[in-house]
């Protein structure tokens, strides 16, 4: 039932080493779009004071991130909640934190306003939105690997694509929340993170 992630492997380390410095001490952090589940659990091992949601709109990705929360005898991990990002309301009403990591390329557009926008609904001033992945950079890919990925990704659905992080934080100052930190990743990624004002 466990599913693996090459990726994920490679980037859960990277991603918390930039976590370390924001997440809060307490509450809860709702992971949207969690996938195998290896990063919410990499991170809850490292912060059992943290309540960790995990959370995808897929039944076997959710099967996957209970049963690797089970196998690690993880007890702040909380069991996967089906959500889509672009209803108005989701299964958890207040957060310290919004984690999501390589989702909006791989949905349409309106799934990025959802997630902003819930987030923001969620988050207290302060709260921590968290996007990681590629983007483009005035309009430009940042390396060729990127753009062939953006290429293969329209190709498999036209709603898909590396966005342009302008557009991005763009969306998020309009939802309230701060001009982003960015950290430069490894793989050509970002980690932006953003204050809810």
């Amino acid at each position: 039932m466990k599913r693996e992630a090459p990726a994920a492997a490679r980037n859960r380390q990277p991603i918390l080493d930039v976590l370390q410095h924001y997440l809060p001490e307490k509450g809860l952090v709702l992971e949207i779009a969690s996938g195998t589940g290896e990063h919410v659990v990499h991170y809850a091992a490292d912060r059992p004071g943290l309540v960790f949601q995990p959370s995808d709109p897929d039944a076997g990705a959710r099967a996957s991130v209970d049963d690797w929360a089970r196998t690690l005898g993880l007890d702040n991990v909380r069991p996967a909640l089906e959500i889509d990002v672009t209803k108005a309301t989701w299964p958890v009403e207040q957060a310290e934190a919004v984690l999501c990591c390589n989702m909006i390329h791989i949905a349409p557009w309106e799934a990025g306003i959802g997630l902003v926008t819930g987030a923001a609904r969620l988050l207290s001033p302060g709260g921590l939105l968290f996007l990681y992945g590629p983007y483009r950079r005035g309009g430009r890919h940042t390396s060729p690997s990127n753009e062939a990925f953006d290429g293969d990704l329209r190709r498999r659905n036209s709603a898909w694509g590396v966005r342009d992080l302008e557009d991005v934080v763009e969306l998020a100052q309009s939802r309230g929340f701060s001009a982003p930190e960015i950290v430069q990743m490894p793989a050509n990624n970002l980690s932006l993170l953003f204050k809810r004002l």
